[in-house]
């Protein structure tokens, strides 16, 4: 028999639902700051990059982990030391005075969102026991996030234009301070009674694997295939093989190897890994065509991403109750070809497009990423017993960082150097490095360099930047809309009739 949620489960889920608009609004704010941090440190394109994903890149080597010492200390205090480190990174990245700075701030917020991510989803699984209930908390927490994507860009809007960009990240500093108050009245904690002995020897092996394989797939999408990029994967890739190995003969393993054997759980990590791919590298495009191509302001540009945000909220509250009617494959495989049609419209976007289009695609795609995270999730956390769901839910976390980190990577990657080169090949020979190495970097560094140029050179380089960005953006679009469309069908045929049932412990 199931046990229905009590009030006190129903209000402590609004508390769940605090780190994540935090995480949500972390990731939108720092794409609408970007143009501001690039005049103000000014980092160099690879810098640039860098500054957006360090942040997913420390989170996914170390969730594994966390995942695991949640299930041993407890994931409620796990959730209020991450709240605390989170806020500490929050202050040294507002305050940043250098490239370099920056990033070490994002590498530590990286290391809080690690202990705060596993938490969430974990505990949900333990407070709603009952499968109807617990879709509709995870439909909420799915919305959460995407509300956070919403409120986000509308809270650093108003803060860039009226303060400075390291305004973005005090934000973060009340959010916190409402978790900690709140988690200990409305929280229940909940750990692992019988967790085993602890291995640092596969603690060791899990972060070096995860960070050795994203930093290959980060520095070949810069840098192409160079020795650093295949020493990095293959030293990853055998790193991960003996972790892997570790787990299956350990009597107390890190993470339990036997759910990949789940057709259903695994077909779920690669959707996890999927949406936020897409959600994170378009977001960025987008933020820079309103601001840069478009000329709005911050906080026009976050009234504007309102919309798809809300298309988000919209898919994840709804999957819920069409998953009474239509297959839960059916309806994540859908989602992956909503994701699909999304950036196919995407490629259509062009300099003088306007804003509908660009709107209309990024609908598309949120809409998709809700309605099959939503369910997703479910699905994760029914595959393990409760005492291990934040393994289960750091296993699914950890695809959806690499998701993160490998969308801007190589989205953004893709953008980055089809403008570099349209740039290069298009500005005259004789123009002064002064003005080549800038517009050549970034479409932020092409708009910056042109107010400094007369007329009718500025217009010129104006237009060169901005359809060389263009070119970026339909290009990565198109190949993300053949990526989504193949992996829609892979995902239907690994679902299709596949009935996951919860764990007999629920």
């Amino acid at each position: 028999m199931n046990e229905k949620a009590t009030r006190k489960d129903w209000l402590g889920l609004s508390v769940l639902v605090i780190p994540i608009l935090l995480v949500s609004m972390d990731i939108s704010v720092l794409y609408l700051a970007l143009p501001a941090v690039a005049a103000d440190l000014e980092p160099t394109s690879n810098q640039t990059l860098w500054i957006l994903d360090l942040y997913g890149f420390f989170l996914a080597g170390l969730l594994i982990t966390m995942g695991s010492v949640g299930d041993r200390i407890g994931r409620r205090r796990l959730l209020m030391i991450g709240a605390v480190v989170f806020g500490a990174a929050s202050v040294l990245a507002a305050f940043s005075t250098s490239p370099e700075m920056l990033l070490v701030a994002r590498a530590l917020l990286g290391v809080g969102g690690a202990t705060i991510a596993p938490s969430t989803l974990s505990l949900i699984r333990n407070m709603f026991h009952d499968p109807a209930q617990r879709k509709e908390a995870i439909g909420l927490w799915t919305a959460g996030f995407a509300g956070g994507g919403a409120i986000g860009p509308v809270i650093g809007g108003f803060l860039l234009e009226h303060f400075w960009w390291g305004s973005v990240f005090l934000v973060n500093i009340p959010v916190m301070a409402l978790l900690l108050v709140s988690a200990p009245l409305l929280v229940p904690e909940f750990k692992d009674p019988n967790p085993g002995k602890f291995d640092p020897i596969s603690v060791v092996l899990s972060i070096a694997a995860m960070l050795g394989i994203v930093y290959a797939i980060k520095h070949g999408a810069q840098e192409g295939f160079d020795a650093a990029t295949i020493s990095t994967a293959l030293g990853g890739l055998v790193l991960g093989y003996f972790f892997v190995d570790r787990q299956r003969r350990a009597t107390d393993p890190l993470i339990d190897i036997t759910l990949f054997a789940e057709r259903a759980f695994s077909a779920a990590v690669l959707v996890q890994f999927l949406v936020i791919f897409a959600l994170t590298g378009f977001s960025l495009f987008a933020s820079q065509y309103l601001q840069l191509l478009v000329g709005l302001g911050p906080l026009a540009a976050g009234l504007w991403l309102l919309i798809p945000a809300g298309t988000a909220g919209l898919g994840a509250v709804l999957s819920p109750t069409l998953s009474k009617i239509v297959p839960t494959g059916t309806i994540i495989a859908g989602g992956l070809v909503l994701i699909a049609v999304g950036s196919l419209t995407l490629s259509f976007v062009g300099t003088n497009s306007g804003i509908p289009l660009l709107i209309t695609g990024m609908s598309l795609i949120t809409l998709g990423v809700g309605a099959a995270s939503t369910l997703n999730s479910d699905i994760v956390l029914t595959a393990a017993a409760p005492e291990k769901a934040g393994t289960a839910s750091a296993l699914s976390e950890t695809g959806a960082e690499l998701g993160g980190a490998v969308g801007i990577a190589i989205l953004g990657t893709i953008g980055t150097t089809v403008y570099r080169n349209g740039l290069q090949d298009s500005l005259p020979p004789e123009t002064p490095p002064e003005i080549a190495g800038p517009a050549s970097e970034t479409v932020g560094g092409g708009m910056a360099v042109a107010e400094y140029l007369p007329p009718p050179l500025n217009d010129a380089l104006r237009e060169l930047a901005a359809s060389s960005f263009i070119d970026g953006l339909n290009l990565a679009a198109a190949w993300c809309a053949a990526g989504m469309g193949i992996s829609a069908f892979v995902v239907y045929l690994l679902l299709r009739g596949k009935r996951l049932q919860p764990h007999m412990a629920d």
